[in-house]
């Protein structure tokens, strides 16, 4: 069976052009967490740790009550394409970057620091930028 990856090497995942915000928050976090406050716990927690495909299968684990080392569930769920974190709302709209290393872990990184500038005008990274949320 084919997998699929969501995971990005050596690239800076910058903020949507139609993020509302001009300064990266946390998303709220409520009794049940969303996507975005999961995203965010699970990147923010352990900087570089985890790779996107990590994060979003824990995402889903966490959300559906499947153990995160459940190898068979992580298989059966990369069998098909799954949303990048391009799609994620931390980038779409709470104002964080994203920058995967060299071995594709994650970092997250505010749109309104200085690491996010230097990030984004790296010439050894690929750059994208996160999902708009609404058509051009």
């Amino acid at each position: 069976m084919a997998q699929h990856t969501t995971n990005y090497r050596s690239t800076f995942i910058e903020v949507a052009e139609d993020c509302p915000i001009g300064h990266a928050v946390e998303p709220p976090v409520t009794d049940t967490p969303s996507i975005a406050a999961l995203h965010h716990r699970l990147i923010a927690e352990e900087p570089y740790a985890r790779t996107s495909d990590d994060v979003i299968f824990e995402t889903y684990a966490l959300r559906n009550g499947i153990a995160v080392d459940d190898a068979a569930a992580r298989e059966a769920f990369f069998s098909k394409g799954q949303p990048c974190l391009r799609s994620s709302p931390l980038g779409k709209r709470y104002g964080w970057g994203t920058h995967h290393d060299a071995e594709g872990r994650v970092a997250l990184v505010p749109r309104d620091s200085e690491e996010y500038a230097v990030l984004a005008a790296d010439p050894d990274l690929s750059h994208t930028k996160a999902m708009r949320s609404r058509r051009a």
